[in-house]
């Protein structure tokens, strides 16, 4: 896509520093690193984010993921790390680029990611799986009873 920079790396237009890539998706080191080994890994196909990508997509970056954490297991005695994906404006989505940030992850390196957590929301827990099922058969009923929408729905207990 014209004016992506993680387009122009896959294509070899800006520089990278590569660490893995096949046929789907192409891992180098982040320019901008929360810690040492920072990897951003990203599908070749431009996609903006999660909802945009297919899942076949989804699959070959994950598989390229890894096989970059794997490396650094083997070669680096690497063995702690976060894998983290934004996706849209409010989840803090830099590059519109689908990609994954593989952070590795040790004590004192100064990264402390916490969230704030409301245990009090399980008392809805019922009530949202509510909304998300039947929104969902009335989502699957309008295109026709769509089939992947329909096994998604079968996992949802009534």
């Amino acid at each position: 896509m014209e004016g992506c920079v993680f387009c122009e790396i896959v294509k070899g237009e800006s520089p990278s520093w590569r660490v893995y890539e096949d046929e789907f998706a192409y891992a180098f080191l982040n320019i901008f690193p929360a810690t040492e080994w920072h990897t951003l890994v990203i599908p070749k196909a431009h996609h903006v984010d999660v909802f945009d990508a297919p899942v076949e997509d989804l699959v070959g970056t994950m598989r390229a993921a890894k096989r970059v954490v794997d490396l650094y297991k083997r070669v680096l005695d690497i063995s702690d790390v976060q894998i983290i994906n934004s996706s849209g404006v409010q989840a803090q989505q830099d590059v519109f680029h689908v990609h994954f940030h593989i952070v590795p992850r040790q004590t004192g390196d100064a990264q402390d990611v916490k969230w704030s957590m409301h245990p009090q929301w399980r008392g809805r827990f019922d009530g949202m799986l509510s909304t998300l099922r039947d929104g969902g058969a009335a989502e699957a009923g309008a295109r026709g009873r769509d089939a992947d929408l329909a096994n998604l729905l079968r996992g949802i207990p009534y």
